[in-house]
């Protein structure tokens, strides 16, 4: 998958899964200071990502923006 397919996954599902608008997410998107997520709300998202891609995001990477999350999945794809 390339990265832009990626990254539109992963904003389908923080759409989906928190009711946030699809506008406000880009890949600078910070997902506390942006997005107003907590870590509950990142879980959902984390988790999702997990089983949509069958892989295991390391939480303690510091992800805090959209297109951080979007390369970490990118390069787990690519292992």
């Amino acid at each position: 998958m390339t990265k832009e397919e990626v990254f539109n996954k992963v904003k389908e599902i923080i759409v989906d899964q928190l009711d946030v608008d699809a506008d406000k997410v880009k890949e600078d998107t910070n997902f506390k200071n942006d997005l107003d997520l907590d870590s509950l709300d990142i879980f959902e998202v984390v988790d999702k990502i997990e089983d949509t891609y069958d892989i295991e995001i390391d939480t303690d990477e510091g992800m805090e923006t959209v297109g951080e999350l979007v390369d970490y999945v990118v390069k787990q794809q690519t292992k």
